[in-house]
């Protein structure tokens, strides 16, 4: 790794494995990070912590999974906390750490053990979506005495939705099978045509504490269903153990059926070839057994995966449906965690989910790199108090309308223009007038009264259109267009001094002309 390096550091706190990503800010390429005696594999923390009460006796990762299988691991060791953040049910912990004390601890010997070469300018974090409040709350404490100016927060889903490119207001379906735990959902990421595009929620920024002061609207994607069960990947291993040595719960044992199950997930690993596997038996002697890609399909369906697959695809299509969402109205599948990555699985996915594009990216990482992508220069924007509009004709109906361009709650300065384009309204047309408005900053109320007291109604009334007090633009075109034709493509945007700028071009996409209408607040 460079010297000196500078950028962005994604950390993904997952329920068995943590990634940790850094992407230089002169460049666009993601590196996995590597820390000796806590990574895994480059990129991947376990998310495990061998706390005693003792500072000095404080470990992480692959140094705290070493310490698993020592006396009093059931007070010591903590794995699994994740998921318990932010969660309102109170559990019985008989730990020396409850679960936030074990997130807290975890991240503290994360940060401190850092290659002292990286130069981490912004720090991304990423939150599950199902306890986004409470887990949102935990990180803002843990960050105040973080030694970094800028921290930034996302849900995870559109972290993950946002990396592989899938079109902002898609509904999709997220399978996640993990070492710990299955979890299946499906969301409606934020933003679409017309609609605000989700950002990343900055928590600190300039070295101030900006949660409750910032402007920015918390913007998750949107739970429709969802559905899962505390199975993952290493109930797999534990079945692939117990297919030679049952109730065999060796650590060493589970580790070397980890490693077979993922070379069964390589393609072209061909059915009846034979593996070895050596194991440890309960007198602590190895023993040799073969292993076949067969064998291990055959493990997954005796102890009835699929089944368990099945029922829970059902709750979480019928929960779908219930809200209003068939799986037609999909518009990806995506896959993430190790597990999704086995053959069999696929081809299960494959077969069950037909018509649907399947995106798989790489399964540790996706979410964090996702989280990069969405963060490449955050920065604190304002949002807009009130919505935009533009008058334009309705031909059939002989009025005029109010077409919104901006909408209240919308970020700005704008990232990207709103492109519009306009016909002409007669033959000959060759003059087009812009005419801006904007909706009212308080939103009036219907009231009813029953027996003499007031009461807001079920139905709220339309924002109302306030026309600006300006003379309106008027743009010439050279040549007139025919009724119901073509004529003129707008591209609105809003800079920095809160200006609505337009630029106006032909069909042709020649350039004709820029201006600003004015400013918006």
């Amino acid at each position: 790794m460079k010297k000196n390096f500078s950028g962005t550091l994604a950390l993904d706190l997952g329920n068995t494995n943590t990634v940790i990503v850094f992407q230089d800010e002169k460049g666009n390429d993601s590196v996995l990070i590597e820390i000796p005696g806590i990574t895994s594999s480059p990129g991947v923390v376990p998310t495990a912590v061998w706390f005693e009460g003792n500072e000095n006796m404080a470990r992480i990762g692959v140094s705290a999974l070493k310490k698993k299988n020592c006396s009093n691991s059931e007070l010591y060791f903590h794995s699994n906390f994740k998921r318990l953040i932010g969660n309102n049910i109170e559990r019985k912990n008989e730990k020396i750490l409850n679960p936030m004390e074990s997130g807290e601890k975890f991240f503290q010997i994360l940060w401190e053990n850092m290659p002292q070469e990286l130069d981490i300018k912004r720090l991304v974090l990423t939150a599950p979506i199902d306890t986004y409040k409470g887990y949102r709350k935990w990180l803002i404490n843990l960050c105040k005495d973080f030694p970094i100016n800028e921290i930034a927060l996302i849900d995870e889903p559109t972290a993950a939705g946002i990396g592989i490119n899938v079109p902002l207001g898609s509904k999709i379906m997220i399978i996640d099978i993990g070492g710990s735990t299955i979890d299946m959902s499906i969301i409606k990421t934020q933003g679409g045509e017309g609609k605000a595009a989700p950002i990343a929620e900055l928590l600190k920024f300039q070295g101030r504490d900006v949660s409750a002061i910032s402007k920015q609207k918390i913007r998750c994607a949107e739970i429709i269903s969802k559905a899962g069960s505390k199975i993952g990947g290493k109930d797999i291993d534990q079945w692939i153990v117990n297919y030679f040595l049952p109730a065999n719960q060796d650590e060493r044992n589970l580790s070397k059926a980890e490693k077979l199950k993922f070379k069964f997930s390589e393609p072209g690993i061909k059915s009846e070839r034979r593996y070895l596997i050596s194991l440890f038996t309960a007198e602590n002697e190895e023993k040799e057994f073969f292993i076949s890609k067969e064998i291990f399909e055959k493990i997954l369906i005796e102890n009835k995966f699929f089944s368990h697959l099945n029922s829970l695809l059902k709750d979480l299509l019928n929960e779908a449906r219930g809200n209003f969402c068939k799986k037609e109205d999909l518009n990806s599948v995506i896959l993430v965690g190790g597990g999704t990555q086995i053959t069999l699985i696929k081809q299960w996915i494959t077969n069950e989910i037909t018509g649907i594009e399947i995106k798989s990216p790489p399964p540790i990482e996706s979410i964090a790199v996702g989280a990069l992508a969405m963060t490449p220069g955050v920065k604190i924007k304002d949002i807009l108090t009130k919505g935009v509009s533009i008058e334009l004709f309705n031909k059939r109906e002989q009025k005029h309308f109010w077409h919104p361009i901006f909408f209240k709650g919308q970020t700005w300065p704008t990232e990207k223009p709103f492109e519009l384009i306009l016909q002409a309204s007669k033959d000959g047309q060759n003059i087009f007038e812009i005419i801006i408005g904007e909706t009212k900053k308080k939103k009036n109320f219907d009231i009813i009264f029953e027996d003499g007291l007031p009461k807001l109604s079920e139905f709220q009334n339309e924002e109302e259109v306030i026309k600006w007090d300006k003379k309106p633009l008027r743009i010439n075109l050279k040549n007139g267009c025919k009724i119901g034709e073509d004529g003129l493509k707008l591209y609105f945007r809003i800079e920095n001094d809160s200006s609505l700028y337009i630029k106006w071009q032909g069909i042709d996409e020649k350039e004709l002309g820029e201006f600003n209408l004015g400013y918006i607040l």
